[in-house]
This record gives C-alpha cells, structure tokens and sequence, in this order.
C-alpha cells in the first residue's frame, strides 16, 4: 500500500478537527469532535487537558474508519492548535491544572499593568507583539502574583498544540511564532533575556520548553500514542506554528507575487499581512498586533479583533429574542440565510456599530479589556436591516482600521472563515478596504497549513511558495472588485468610525466602573 497521505490536526476552541489529505492538497475525510470548556464567575475560561488529548486521540481514530489503510497510508502528522493561553505542565509531564485559554480575562489588569509600564517598548521592538490579556505572558504574570502555587508545581509552560506534540511524541518544545512572540526577538526567532526581564519574569525562564522548527525536523509518534490514535509507532510528527498562522498559510497568504493580504472571519477576527523579512516589519506607535515567524525568512504582521461572526451572532440572537416573546418561534437557520439580502436593502451609514462584543474587550487594532460594542447615529428612521448592515459595515470598517496599524494596504486581500462565504460581507469588505477580495475555497485551512509546515519538513516541497502554488492557488476564487460608487462611501464612514472609536474609551471605562458596582 503507498504511502500518500498527510494528516493534520486543528485543535481550536469549539472543534478538535483531524483532515486527511492527498499530496496535491485534496481533503480526502474529516473527523470532528465539540470542544469543552468552563467559564468561572472571575472571569476564568480554563480546559481539561487530559480530555484534550484523548479527544485528540479520538478524532483521529475516527478519521482511521473514514480512510481506509490511514495508519499504512499517512506519511506524515502536523499538529496546530488555539492560539495563547496557559498550559501547565508538571516534571511527569502530568497537568497541573485546568489549561487557561486565551479567552480567560484574569489577566486583564496584568496586561494593562505592562502596556502602559516604563518597559512595553523593550517587549514591543523585541516581539513585534503588544501585550494583551490573551497571552501566556499575562497569565503568568497574574500567576506569579496570586498563584504561585501553580508555578512552584509546574515544570513547563505549554500552549495548546505544544501540549499534543508532546503526547504524540515525549518532546517537549514549542514553535518560533508562540515562543517568540511571547519571550522572544523576532531578528533571532529565540527567547530573550531582556524580554524576560523586561516582563518580570526572568525567575520563570525555566518553564519556557526548547523552540522547535516543525518545518525542517519531525519526531517519531510514540508507541503509546499510536496505539491511542490508532496510527503507526514511528509516523513523523511535525510540530506545526500557532492556529492563525497556519491557518494563513492554508488559506494563502504566503504569496510574495500577489501582495495578499488576508481576513479570517470566524468567531473572532484575524487580518494578516505578508512581511518578506524582518526589514518589512511594521510597528505601530499603539504597540499592538503580532508578529508572527512563517517558514524562512518571512513574517506575517496580524491584527485580530476579539470578536467578528460573534457581533452578526449577537444581532440575529436578539432578533430570535423578540420573535420568541412575540410567541413566534424563530427559526435560526432562516434568519440566517436571509441576512446577506436584508444587509444589501439597507442604508449604508444609518447607523454606525463598533464590533467590540466580546466580554474581554478589544485587542487589535488597539488594546482595551474594557471596550464594548456601540450602535451611535441612531435616529427614528433607523430600520432593522439598517442596523443589521450597521453590524456587518462594523466588521468591514474593523477590518480596515487593523490594515492601517500594519502598513501598505495590500494589493488584494483573501477571505477564509465561516463569513468569507457570504455575499454581503465580501461586498462590505471590497468597497472598505478599496482593493479586490477573493474567497479560498479551503474549509479546512488550518489543518492545511499544518500538513503544509509538515510536508516542508518531509521534503514533499522544497519551499513554502511551491506548497502554496500547489496547495492554495487552484482553490482561489475570482476576486470580487470593490463598487466604485461606494468607496468614497466608505471612506466617509471609516472617517467617523474612526472618530468615534478614538472618543470612546473615557466611556468604556466608566461603563466598566459601573459594571464592578453591579457585580
């Protein structure tokens, strides 16, 4: 039987994915299992990690009875998984405690403690990376002051897809984006000690595992994985980068030629542009986005909003509301699909809607744990479709606003993510940004870029630019050109919403004051 498979695994926050694929980058199967974690009253989101591994190891079992001879067939297995966050590992290699996602605000006060301190331009022009509350810096700075216990159990600190290349394999490591642009120096794809010093954190450099290249060495799955995960003892396991960074490199941003720029509309918002090398990294005066390491000398500049398809869930969630107090029972799937016309009928600017839903704030193209969504310009003319296209304009004109904080806009920008396929948003996003956008026809981006960063690694490609020419490029849709009677539209509205949004934040903070007094 030939070998003339790779597997990827995805391990995000809703869904633990594994994709098979064939070496010209066809999806050949896919098992999926729900992702589970717990919400605490002080803002803690925290995951079991034993569960996560033999969720992991269960998704790939039944991916085994979906393709038949996988364990024979598969050359290769890359791993990523859901950015930041805080996994705690003990000498045995056994959890410490609940893993921290990035979704956990505990850390908020931290985040803000460094961002605003007299060392955020040492950890800012060393990373290429603000701080935020997401990141494990954060949390283990909040640990080192209100939970040392933890630290003193703990023997290394981990993200999520470092914890799973460590079960598949015994190797403890992680990889040059989430090791540098937490601890380390972009020029040097390697810790610093100034970054660590700078953070306050020189006393936990011992937590900080070896930074692993999955896209020049492998490791063998250990005899105890393989047979957790049905596959073979020996298969080489490439230990790819953090989620958005192999997701961009699934959905085609690496493409020099092109000058692509990419969106990723999920549950949150991610807007990457393509840096050649380290001369073309832009830092911006508000010390925000990340920096993100990609095979050879190239970066990726990203700026993510904490929230993008969650603002059109929360509109639709409240349109279902009032239908169910009405005593029709709404029909979710209709309100749906009936979104894109209801957007395209209405006004442009009746209403504008700052995209901040999330409960932990804003991070990109600025940081604020305290920001929150905002309809302003309301009047009694304002309709409900024009509220709904004030949310998805939201989207559009964040999206604009985080382009800005990297430099040039590109020349095109590409669009993966559950939203990408919607015929209003790609309108939106064409005429705000003012360049084409195409939708990639990839569902499974992130596992792709995993499996991509594995194949380097296994000389299937000799370079990322020839796995893109043959992985993404024949998925690339037609660009959709923007409208040209509504750029100078948007151009007006980007104006205001950049306005307002600037004139916000004296408000957010005495809405959050306010909010510690209803608690």
């Amino acid at each position: 039987m030939s070998q003339d498979i790779l597997i990827g695994i995805d391990a995000g926050t809703s869904v633990i994915k594994a994709v098979a694929f064939d070496l010209d980058g066809r999806q050949l199967a896919v098992a999926s299992r729900r992702n589970s974690y717990v919400t605490r009253p002080d803002g803690g989101v925290e995951q079991d990690m034993a569960r996560t591994w033999d969720d992991t190891a269960a998704v790939l079992r039944a991916l085994g009875d979906r393709v038949q001879g996988l364990a024979q067939r598969a050359i290769g297995l890359g791993v990523t998984g859901q950015g930041d966050g805080t996994w705690l590992v003990d000498a045995s290699g056994a959890p410490v405690h609940d893993a921290w996602l990035w979704l956990d605000a505990r850390a908020a006060g931290e985040a803000a403690r460094l961002q605003s301190g007299p060392t955020i331009d040492t950890i800012y022009r060393r990373t290429g990376t603000g701080v935020n509350t997401c990141q494990m810096r954060s949390h283990l700075a909040w640990m080192q002051r209100h939970a040392p216990g933890l630290l003193a159990r703990a023997a290394t600190a981990y993200h999520c897809k470092d914890w799973l290349f460590l079960n598949l394999t015994g190797i403890s490591a992680t990889d040059p984006t989430e090791g540098v642009f937490t601890f380390g120096d972009i020029r040097t794809r390697d810790y610093s000690a100034e970054v660590l010093e700078a953070l306050g954190l020189t006393d936990l450099r011992r937590l900080l595992p070896p930074i692993l290249d999955g896209a020049v060495q492998t490791h063998a799955l250990t005899p105890e994985a393989a047979q957790a995960t049905g596959l073979r003892a020996g298969l080489p396991v490439s230990l790819g980068y953090i989620d958005i960074a192999c997701t961009a490199l699934g959905a085609g941003l690496y493409d020099p030629q092109a000058q692509a720029g990419l969106s990723i509309l999920g549950s949150t918002g991610a807007h990457l542009r393509l840096v050649p090398d380290i001369q073309g990294v832009t830092l911006n005066p508000d010390r925000t986005g990340y920096t993100l390491a990609l095979p050879g000398p190239a970066f990726a500049q990203l700026q993510t909003n904490m929230a993008a398809t969650l603002n059109i869930d929360w509109a639709l969630g409240l349109m279902a509301q009032i239908l169910e107090a009405a005593g029709m029972p709404p029909d979710p799937a209709a309100l749906l699909a009936g979104l894109d016309a209801q957007v395209l009928s209405a006004r442009p600017g009746a209403a504008l809607f700052h995209p901040y839903i999330s409960a932990a704030g804003e991070r990109g193209p600025f940081t604020d744990p305290s920001a929150r969504a905002s309809l302003t310009g309301l009047d009694q003319a304002t309709r409900w479709a024009d509220i709904l296209r004030a949310v998805c304009d939201g989207l559009a004109l964040a999206a604009r606003d985080c382009y800005a904080a990297m430099g040039p806009m590109p020349a095109e920008v590409r669009l993966s993510g559950g939203a990408a396929r919607s015929n209003a948003l790609q309108h939106l996003l064409a005429a705000a940004l003012g360049v084409p956008v195409r939708a990639v026809a990839q569902d499974e981006a992130g596992a792709a870029g995993a499996v991509m960063i594995a194949a380097l690694s296994l000389g299937v490609f000799p370079d990322a630019d020839s796995a893109t020419r043959a992985w993404v490029r024949p998925l690339l849709q037609d660009p959709r050109q923007p409208d040209p009677d509504l750029i100078p539209v948007y151009e007006n509205m980007y104006e205001a919403y950049l306005a307002t949004r600037q004139a916000l934040p004296p408000a957010w903070a005495a809405q959050a004051t306010l909010r510690r007094t209803l608690t």
